[in-house]
């Protein structure tokens, strides 16, 4: 347990003292968000300083390096996975900076760089024996897919970092959102994969002191930077412990985000009519009234009430 507070305490001072040099910098640089027009709650937010991400992931893998090494390759392969989606996330914040605009890389860019990662991820699980999957509130029951580990996994990143994604549209929402979700997965393999579990309190951690700086009013936001790449860790971490199916469990909020924006699409384009106000549904919320706060707090305590439901009944 001394490991797991050490984890969460450096993570939490290395995150805080890189955003404090991170956000002068950024605003010198002029890095800051390009707000759409639709969106009219967020015309003040224009030039807010974005890639905040850069910070908290840094962390986040800086000082799981330092804890545990180099010694579990699939700790290993989590970290890198999670700086390759900072990568895509970062290239996509620059060319909507650059351009001034909000349109970063194209659609089909992001999936292929989202798709080849997580066929990277598959093929090791595959050629690994990684293979078997935990059935939720089945006690422990674990089941093997054999090669239909493949499309799953492929299946589970694309729609866990888009939905983590879709989920970064008020300030602490994917921050506090992930927060509980890593947190709740944290405790959930501490007995049995310690070194997973010191990954998601790292996480913790990092995420907590980038709260300090995007909660409402946001002074930084995480950006594609960090969105991609919290839905590429916790997509990592899930997979390789065998708990992929506590993804949709545990991280409802982020899946009703995805599943929102659906069925606004699909609705929209059959009948020119609307479901929701807006979607991602938070957007919905807002534009009903509610402050962002409130979205903010309410989708972060719902994942960790589902997340300790889990915890009881697993």
């Amino acid at each position: 347990m001394k490991t797991v507070y050490i984890s969460i305490l450096c993570a939490f001072a290395l995150s805080f003292l890189l955003l404090l040099a991170l956000l002068p910098l950024l605003k010198k640089l002029k890095a800051g968000q390009y707000i759409l027009g639709y969106v009219k709650e967020h015309k003040s937010k224009g030039g807010t300083p974005t890639m905040g991400g850069l910070a908290f992931i840094t962390a986040i893998i800086v000082v799981s390096f330092c804890i545990l090494g180099f010694k579990n390759g699939q700790v290993n392969l989590t970290l890198a996975v999670t700086a390759g989606f900072t990568v895509v996330g970062f290239l996509d914040d620059f060319l909507k900076i650059y351009r001034k605009d909000n349109e970063g890389l194209k659609p089909y860019q992001k999936i292929l760089f989202q798709v080849s990662i997580a066929s990277l991820v598959a093929a090791y699980c595959w050629i690994n024996g990684i293979t078997k999957i935990y059935i939720p509130f089945a006690g422990g029951l674990q089941i093997d897919i054999s090669w239909g580990i493949i499309p799953l996994i492929i299946f589970i990143f694309i729609a866990t970092v888009n939905c983590v994604n879709l989920t970064d549209g008020l300030d602490g929402l994917a921050g506090g959102t992930s927060l509980a979700y890593l947190l709740v997965i944290g405790i959930m393999l501490y007995s049995a994969q310690t070194e997973f579990s010191i990954v998601s309190f790292t996480a913790v951690g990092a995420l907590a002191a980038f709260l300090i700086f995007n909660c409402n009013k946001a002074a930084l936001f995480m950006g594609d930077t960090g969105s991609l790449a919290l839905g590429g860790l916790i997509s990592s971490i899930s997979v390789f412990s065998g708990n992929s199916l506590y993804i949709p469990i545990v991280g409802i909020m982020f899946v009703i985000s995805g599943i929102s924006v659906i069925v606004q699409v699909i609705y929209y384009k059959r009948t020119r009519k609307r479901v929701f106000l807006m979607a991602p549904v938070h957007h919905h919320f807002q534009m009903k009234g509610y402050t962002e706060c409130k979205i903010a707090y309410a989708y972060a305590a719902l994942t960790a009430l589902v997340g300790i439901l889990c915890l009881i009944f697993m």
